[in-house]
């Protein structure tokens, strides 16, 4: 797309004169003698750039620029005069001039500050579609399902990431919760600030502290230069601890002063640096249990775990499961030639598998069918894992421990999953007629049901 630029002066040879050169290096150029003739312009047409004169008869130029401000905040402005005041300068860049050229003026200076103009404008548009683009996709749509698990998620994210407390999020590996930590980032006044993400579990111990809170040169051996940690990295944002069961007890308590005092300080430093930074951390053990056991601190687990936020393992929220295979299938579709649908038949399989590996696992098995697929997702493409997860042995017959070892409570649930959802498709979904198919009583099938997240209203509840 060409750029377009409209000069504005009421002195036909500057008008001309600029026109000519701007048109040389390639340029739209449109000529404007007066501001009102420029607003009439730019009502039905969008420039890139202005370029105008500031003494005009009649509206003169700073009041054009206000007005412009008004009606395009994308517009670059640049101020011509002759009449160059250290006082009229200030005000065009106050009212958001890009520059202000005093006449006279060479023709290599118009060139570099036109083309500097646009350029910044270029990136400054990028930036905010940038950011349109990560809001967009972090915010409640970043997280998907739409099971009552994941709805009373977005419903409880959406309460919490305005405020500024500290937030413990828990789940399974796999489960996203990293994906939830971001969606509060995003939905808070922070959002234009850092998110930053550390996986405690991934850094080692005698290098942790250093990670977190940075260190002055000569601190230790191979500190050769002064290294900011990632508090001040976050600052003004937000720092997540992934894993923060893993962080050793003696770091523990310098990570509570931190939280207490809102202030640290590097290592081998003396300045106490201030922690403007919201605390999300998360964790896929349980934290409380760790406490009994004197490996993680009682006051530090109160402290992060001012809101907790629980995310559901993949298996409480079948339902979602058609709705992430969807969004995955348009997700690798793209990058991919390979298929874009799944059969029934292969569905019902992914529908009856425990996935201990969570929405990780099950990305991971809809990318590697569309690598792999020839135009649909069937049975043939799945996973062995899947597919032998479904040979329930008839009574007396043989189960044999796959060599690699197996998740037994996995297993077993889903086993129970399968045979429910045979059971209520058989019974046209009616409950009662599916809980005596399997010898149970309506409030046992009830109880399973709810087990999976699978309890909806319906017939014969």
């Amino acid at each position: 797309m060409e750029t377009k630029i409209l000069v504005v002066d009421d002195e036909q040879s500057m008008r001309e004169f600029l026109g000519i050169l701007l048109e040389r290096e390639g340029y739209l150029v449109d000529l404007a003698e007066s501001a009102e003739d420029a607003l009439a312009r730019l009502e039905s047409v969008s420039y890139d750039l202005v370029l105008s004169d500031v003494k005009m008869p009649g509206m003169d130029g700073l009041t054009l620029l206000a007005r412009i401000r008004e009606l395009s905040r994308d517009t670059a402005v640049i101020m011509v005069t002759a009449f160059s005041t250290a006082e009229q300068a200030v005000e065009a860049m106050k009212l958001g001039a890009y520059d202000y050229i005093a006449k006279p003026f060479n023709v290599e200076e118009i060139r570099i500050i036109v083309r500097n103009a646009l350029e910044r404008r270029v990136l400054t548009k990028e930036n905010l579609r940038l950011r349109e683009e990560v809001r967009g996709r972090y915010s409640f749509s970043g997280l998907i399902g739409k099971s009552k698990k994941m709805r009373d998620v977005y419903t409880l994210i959406e309460k919490v990431a305005g405020s500024t407390a500290n937030i413990l999020i828990f789940g399974e590996s796999g489960t996203g919760k990293e994906l939830a930590a971001k969606a509060i980032h995003y939905n808070s006044p922070r959002r234009d600030k850092p998110f930053v993400a550390v996986n405690c579990g991934a850094i080692p111990e005698t290098l942790m502290e250093s990670e977190l809170f940075g260190h002055k040169k000569g601190a230790f051996t191979g500190a050769v230069a002064d290294r900011p940690g990632l508090f001040e990295q976050a600052e003004g944002g937000t720092l997540f601890l992934d894993e923060i069961g893993e962080v050793p007890l003696q770091l523990q308590a310098k990570l509570l002063r931190v939280i207490q005092e809102r202030e640290f300080r590097r290592i081998g430093g003396t300045e106490a640096m201030k922690a403007d930074v919201r605390l999300v951390a998360a964790s896929n053990r349980d934290l409380e249990e760790q406490v009994r056991e004197g490996n993680f601190r009682e006051d530090l687990f109160y402290r992060l775990n001012v809101v907790q936020v629980r995310m559901p393992p993949l298996r409480e929220r079948t339902e979602d499961l058609p709705l992430l295979v969807e969004c995955f299938l348009k997700k690798y579709s793209g990058k991919n030639p390979g298929p874009e649908v799944i059969t029934p038949a292969a569905l019902r399989l992914l529908m009856a598998y425990p996935f201990p590996g969570n929405v990780r696992e099950l990305e991971n098995l809809v990318e590697r069918c569309v690598v792999l697929g020839s135009g649909v997702i069937d049975m043939e493409c799945l996973p062995p894992q899947v597919m032998n997860f479904q040979n329930v042995a008839p009574p007396g017959g043989e189960l044999v421990i796959p060599p690699e070892g197996m998740n037994l409570e996995a297993y077993l649930d889903g086993i129970e999953k399968q045979l429910l959802l045979q059971a209520l498709e058989r019974c046209g979904g009616v409950k009662k007629r599916a809980a005596e198919l399997l010898g149970l009583s309506f409030r046992s099938i009830r109880y399973r049901l709810a087990k999976f997240g699978m309890d909806e209203e319906g017939p014969g509840s």
